[in-house]
């Protein structure tokens, strides 16, 4: 397994993207700094998960051995010793998830400067908004939690419970600005509605074509954002004004209801 994950060899990325001192800071905040010396202290630990998350294949311990490696090589390893498996199951426990949540809403930022290929279009930030799903250990308390996908009315389920998430994210860079996570019956379009506090000027929004609707379009566009959303090949707008500029581009608008309209472009 050791050879599937060359990348791990030391803690050098995870500490430059979420330095020491601000790890330090937010697990003091979320009252998780340990009482007394332990093998798998707090800080570190917020590392161990991280690197489960962004290598998900590895065993416990492989992740655990690549992550600190370095520190063996530099000699600061000191009377330090690999902890059990055991020891890495309770200290995730005591962690628990709000750190990592406090850590994430700290750090998470753009990262492309104004001259990262691919990150702008005429002086705007290129973001975009989409959803994933993916399994969940399959044990009673996912299963409570987030629920598995299936036929509601023949009883049929999924294999294992599935975890929903909604990300706002930078084209340029792919760095993660902004997330909702729920169970799979939560839907995408709810999720991304709350992503709407992490945008405004200065940005345009893509999304594909399950996202259009005027409440979600209006939302957005009232952070004084530019969105580029897609629409689906079904929907039929009238044509209310060629574009000179953008040939085939007409303009159009959508109006499901008296009160609400949204302008669209649409090719």
């Amino acid at each position: 397994m050791a050879e599937s994950v060359p990348e791990l060899t030391g803690l050098g990325v995870l500490t430059w993207v979420y330095p020491p001192g601000l790890v330090d800071r937010v697990v003091a905040a979320c009252g998780r700094a340990e009482q007394r010396r332990r093998l798998s202290p707090a800080r570190l630990t917020v590392y161990f998960v991280l690197g489960l998350a962004l290598f998900s294949p590895a065993p416990y311990l492989e992740v655990l051995r690549h992550l600190v490696e370095g520190l063996r090589g530099a000699g600061l390893w000191g009377g330090w010793r690999l902890p059990a498996k055991s020891s890495l199951f309770r200290a995730r426990d005591r962690l628990g998830p709000e750190p990592l949540r406090v850590l994430f809403a700290a750090s998470a930022r753009p990262l492309a400067g104004p001259r990262a290929p691919g990150a702008f279009w005429r002086g705007l930030r290129l973001l975009a908004v989409d959803g994933a799903c993916w399994d969940a250990d399959d044990t009673p308390a996912s299963e409570k939690e987030f629920g598995s996908p299936g036929n509601a009315r023949s009883g049929d389920k999924a294999a294992f419970p599935q975890v929903r998430m909604a990300a706002l994210v930078e084209v340029g860079t792919h760095a993660v600005l902004d997330a909702e996570v729920a169970g799979c019956r939560t839907g995408e379009v709810t999720l991304t509605a709350r992503l709407v506090r992490s945008c405004g000027p200065g940005q345009i929004i893509l999304a594909d074509r399950e996202f259009l609707g005027v409440p979600l379009w209006q939302a957005f566009t009232a952070t004084g954002c530019h969105l580029l959303w897609r629409v689906p090949a079904n929907r039929v707008l009238p044509v209310q004004q060629a574009c000179r500029t953008a040939p085939g581009s007409p303009r159009s608008t959508r109006t499901p209801t008296a009160r609400r309209t949204i302008p669209c472009a649409c090719g």
